[in-house]
């Protein structure tokens, strides 16, 4: 993402900047709520192991990419165990580019999405 370049859309009253946290906050929001996503990820790997980032930093887990004629989502993800993971990022890509296109007017070049990882269930052991 260029450093300190917001999105700026222009309407006969006047325009209207939207600072990239903006943007990220609400993709970020979205991907939560699809099915079969655990959270948002690290966009690194740190010793193979992917982070699953807490609610306060989720942004970390977005790149955008603002251009004059639209926006480029990339997103780093971590899966639930289980789930068809092709599917689910297919469904990840379309809410995201709905969903920004939807509530902020703005044209969606590509949304990219990256699994980091996937959550397995946690096992619990009886030590009775």
């Amino acid at each position: 993402m260029p450093a300190n370049r917001s999105l700026l859309t222009t309407h006969p009253l006047g325009s209207v900047e939207l600072a990239p946290g903006v943007v990220s906050a609400l993709a970020a929001r979205v991907a939560g709520d699809c099915y079969g996503v655990a959270g948002m990820a690290g966009r690194g790997l740190r010793d193979g192991i992917a982070e699953l980032l807490n609610r306060e930093n989720v942004e970390r887990g977005i790149e955008l990419r603002i251009e004059d004629d639209g926006i480029a989502v990339e997103l780093f993800v971590v899966v639930e165990h289980g789930v068809r993971i092709l599917e689910v990022a297919h469904n990840l890509m379309s809410a995201v580019n709905y969903s920004l296109g939807h509530h902020l007017g703005v044209r969606v070049l590509e949304v990219n999405v990256n699994v980091q990882g996937i959550k397995t269930p946690e096992v619990m052991t009886d030590e009775s």
